[in-house]
């Protein structure tokens, strides 16, 4: 391990080096986030899950930096350029942009201007005009006017020496230091529409003449002024103003008021515009993609975490439907557990008899598969089915809910529900779908590929390796914070627990298929290919509901398992007794249960959980109804006060689903009377609003909303 990488990551994070250095052995030894933050306090301080995951991510990218260190000083010693003080410049690089700065002049090059001059013989003369010296440039020049090397005039030879000089200034690493922070200080972005192209992207009218300065830029805006330039709408620079490149430039390099000096100038015009401002706005091209990415990704990451851990309605039978007004309404009843039991189509918006038998045949179900509550898509004919459905004069115990049914459609057509329903076509599967995120969103939406889940901005644009790391690790973090019952689990929740993947999950399910299901955890060591590392990292968040050691039930992992029976042994009672009762749990005196691996934080969690075994982090359910009098866009009126349910938070707002086929926008100056700088403090995915219609633009399908009190 690099102890220097180690005191780096330590200061960067504020942290104690003997935090970071046991954290990166943790992750060297291939142990998960989200398992070193849960089972290896001791050993971490106790970092949480976003400590952990930020010294992952920054080793990772020091190590990379020293592969291209290694891979520089290779390629500088074959070509034996390596010299004492060249190498230890290399050494001390603490960025790639300083690394690749420092190589730049001895970087295998194409045929440049430069190079065609220095082959010429022109470096000499070069190397006097920028010695800057009193001499007379153009006199010099004539000892180099050479018909054969084609430099037939002295003209010629100005102009090939101040193209090497033009490289020098471009490549110098001082220089290109200053210039970077002066383009990440000043640097504007400046966009213009194609001529021609103006009636073709209407969606980027708003950028067809548009400048700001980049380091003020919200990454919304950039993605999209990029996305503009790839459908070939747009154009766009990112420039600093010019006149302080220059004279940054001049300080640097102008050492006299004479001739040489002159052309030293000339020179540092020409390569600033030809060479070392493109090259400078290719880097802030690239660096603002990734930080305008790095931004999309977390409201991204954030807005799913709220999705994956929406409150469960836990098991019940419910009746989930996915409506529709041609096709008719597809009908599915499911048993507590999720299972298929019977499916129909209805057409409750078809002629009068067609709603009559839906009428009937939903009440008839309802009475038959003792239905707890019903579940119905938000997308075409959502409202109306709802209406249809309280206004049969069912049950008061039977719960009716609106389903948000993003995605459900992506389920239906994948090979994960070809695989579960293999016999039913996709219109079943997709309201099977409707009812079991309902039931337990987060085992639900691990089906489906996050981006099609319909939060995040700009999610097809951003580095999507990146993005996939950002959201599996989210995705992980949710699942293991939750944990799985093992017996009822999916392959597909599965894959996300710690340790396990897409093959020990495979394997765990066939298993379960063939010899009936885990009686404990010890049982999962049975399972093909899942070894001590895998039943170390995993166990933990593996739930066995109904074993026989209560254990097994809770979050304790069974490396702990002999302190927890050490404490009842010394309480002279059952393990049972300790987590039904309050009073022995009293009694425990922590201190006396500590070792040399388990210390006060891991038994303070052991005393948590035997006080709620398998506890789920999420929050209670809560029923949310729409306004009945509010169904269509043309229902609206500005001023009306509505209940909505968000369903995407960005960067300039939030969009807010109000029961009309079409989310409002409630825009960033409207989410509170005072002044907010990230949405996300305000409001969450999933979060019961009230609004107030400020607008509404049928013809554009735009409604705009406001969550500050009445002015």
């Amino acid at each position: 391990m690099n102890d220097v990488h180690v005191a780096t990551i330590a200061a960067e994070l504020g942290l104690d080096e003997l935090q970071v250095k046991a954290t990166v052995t943790l992750l060297d030894d291939d142990a998960t986030v989200p398992f070193i933050a849960r089972y290896r306090k001791e050993a971490t301080g106790s970092l949480d899950e976003v400590a952990i995951t930020a010294i992952r991510d920054r080793i990772a990218q020091l190590r990379e930096l020293d592969k291209r260190r290694e891979a520089i000083l290779k390629s500088l010693e074959e070509r034996e350029l390596l010299t004492g003080e060249l190498k230890e410049k290399i050494k001390a690089a603490a960025t790639m942009a300083e690394l690749e700065d420092i190589y730049l002049p001895f970087r295998p090059k194409r045929r440049t201007r430069a190079t065609i001059a220095i082959e010429r013989g022109l470096e000499p003369l070069a190397e006097m005009i920028f010695a800057q010296e009193d001499i007379d440039p153009e006199k010099e020049a004539e000892a180099f006017v050479d018909a054969g090397k084609q430099v037939e005039t002295v003209e010629d030879a100005l102009a090939g020496a101040r193209d090497i000089i033009a490289a020098w200034v471009s490549e110098d690493a001082d220089a290109r230091g200053r210039m970077r922070k002066l383009f990440a200080k000043a640097a504007t972005i400046r966009s213009k529409v194609i001529t021609g192209k103006e009636d073709e992207g209407i969606k980027f009218s708003d950028y067809y003449d548009w400048e700001e300065l980049l380091a003020e830029a919200p990454s919304h805006r950039i993605l999209a002024i990029r996305r503009g330039e790839e459908e070939g709408v747009l154009s766009f620079s990112i420039l600093p103003p010019e006149d302080e490149a220059l004279a940054i430039l001049k300080e640097m390099f102008i050492s006299a008021d004479n001739a040489a000096a002159d052309q030293v100038w000339m020179a540092i015009e020409d390569g600033y515009g030809r060479l070392l401002a493109p090259s400078m706005e290719t880097e802030m091209r690239a660096e603002s993609k990734k930080t305008a990415d790095a931004e999309a990704i977390h409201v991204f990451v954030e807005n799913l975490r709220e999705l994956l851990m929406a409150p469960p309605l836990g098991q019940k039978r419910i009746m989930a439907i996915d409506p529709g007004f041609r096709t008719g309404c597809k009908v599915v009843c499911l048993d507590s557990q999720g299972q298929l039991d019977h499916h129909i189509a209805v057409f409750p918006h078809g002629s009068e008899a067609q709603r009559e038998a839906a009428a009937a045949e939903i009440r008839s179900l309802c009475e038959k598969f003792k239905v707890q509550t019903i579940a119905i898509g938000n997308g075409t004919a959502g409202r109306e089915t709802e209406e249809f459905i309280r206004g049969l004069g069912l049950p008061d115990h039977i719960l009716i809910e609106m389903v948000n049914e993003s995605g459900a459609s992506i389920y239906s057509a994948s090979e994960v529900a070809r695989e579960e329903f293999p016999d039913y076509d996709i219109t079943v599967r997709g309201a099977v779908s409707i009812g079991r995120r309902l039931m337990d969103p987060l085992a639900e939406l691990v089906k489906i590929d996050p981006k099609s889940i319909g939060v995040g901005q700009y999610q097809h644009d951003v580095d999507q390796p990146s993005l996939r790391q950002s959201l599996d690790d989210t995705v992980m973090s949710c699942v293991n914070a939750v944990g799985v019952e093992v017996n009822t689990a999916s392959k597909q929740i599965l894959t996300y627990i710690s340790g396990l993947g897409p093959q020990l999950a495979g394997n765990i399910v066939a298993y379960r298929n063939e010899n009936g299901p885990f009686k404990s955890r010890t049982a999962l060591k049975k399972v093909p290919r899942l070894g001590p590392k895998a039943f170390e990292q995993a166990a933990g968040f593996i739930r066995i509901n109904d074993a026989e050691n209560p254990l097994d039930r809770s979050a304790v992992h069974p490396e702990s398992y002999g302190v927890v029976m050490q404490m009842a042994e010394d309480l002279g009672c059952t393990v049972d007794d300790l987590m039904a009762d309050e009073n022995l749990r009293k009694k425990v005196v922590l201190e006396n249960y500590i070792t040399d691996k388990i210390g006060i934080p891991t038994l303070i969690d052991i005393m948590d959980e035997l006080a709620k075994p398998g506890r789920d982090p999420r929050a209670e359910f809560e029923t949310f109804s729409f306004d009945n009098e509010v169904r269509t866009m043309e229902d609206i009126e500005v001023g009306m006060q509505l209940p909505g349910i968000v369903t995407n938070v960005t960067n300039f707002g939030a969009f807010v689903d109000i029961g009309v086929h079409q989310d409002g926008l409630v825009h960033i100056s409207e989410l509170a009377d005072k002044f907010v700088k990230d949405p996300n403090e305000v409001v969450k995915v999933r979060q019961k609003v009230k609004v107030r219609v400020l607008a509404v633009d049928i013809d554009r399908k735009r409604i705009s909303l406001s969550m500050r009190s009445q002015r």
